[in-house]
């Protein structure tokens, strides 16, 4: 699996918003997690929400979104470890992850750091068709605290939606218990 990360904590880069008046906290509420649009369109995406947001989790999360990527022309083969045949269609999806304590994630380089490691994790993956990139930006917390979090883009190809689908399921999976810090409860 491909992986990557940068930092976006520019004043004009965009914040994730942990305290926006649709948030789902699937930390108390994880019977919702296959309510949300999002799961509904990709049921794996519930189950690593719940992994995600599970109380031995190392985070938590409090936006996603999923799309159909329809203008797969921008989709670099290469990037994805894929075969232009391989790159006809194409599914992403985004989640916004927070530090499950305040302290957790005080430092720029502490963050740096958690990212390295998680793509060290992703990249030790044989999964194909696939990346993940983590962009460590400015948060802003329900105390309203500027602290930091990290928005996940997952994105996968295939030679059909179908199997973009399914890779991007199998890359869910992976990258739940690589951010989490534990293994996937079935």
């Amino acid at each position: 699996m491909e992986a990557d990360w940068a930092v976006e904590i520019g004043v004009d880069a965009p914040i994730i918003d942990s305290a926006w008046a649709c948030l789902v906290d699937l930390r108390l509420h994880p019977d919702r997690a296959s309510q949300l649009p999002e799961c509904i369109q990709l049921p794996a995406l519930a189950k690593t929400l719940i992994h995600l947001n599970a109380d031995m989790s190392a985070v938590w999360t409090s936006k996603c979104d999923v799309w159909t990527i329809v203008d797969t022309a921008g989709i670099d083969p290469d990037e994805y470890d894929a075969q232009a045949d391989e790159s006809e269609h194409a599914i992403g999806c985004y989640i916004d992850l927070l530090p499950r304590s305040n302290d957790q994630w005080a430092d720029l380089d502490i963050v740096v750091a958690e990212c390295k490691k998680t793509c060290a994790t992703l990249r030790a993956a044989s999964l194909r068709c696939c990346r993940v990139d983590l962009v460590i930006r400015r948060a802003v917390t329900a105390s309203n605290r500027d602290d930091l979090g990290v928005t996940a883009y997952l994105t996968s190809c295939g030679t059909s939606n179908a199997n973009a689908s399914h890779t991007l399921e199998a890359v869910l999976e992976v990258f739940a218990h690589a951010f989490s810090g534990h293994s996937p409860v079935e």
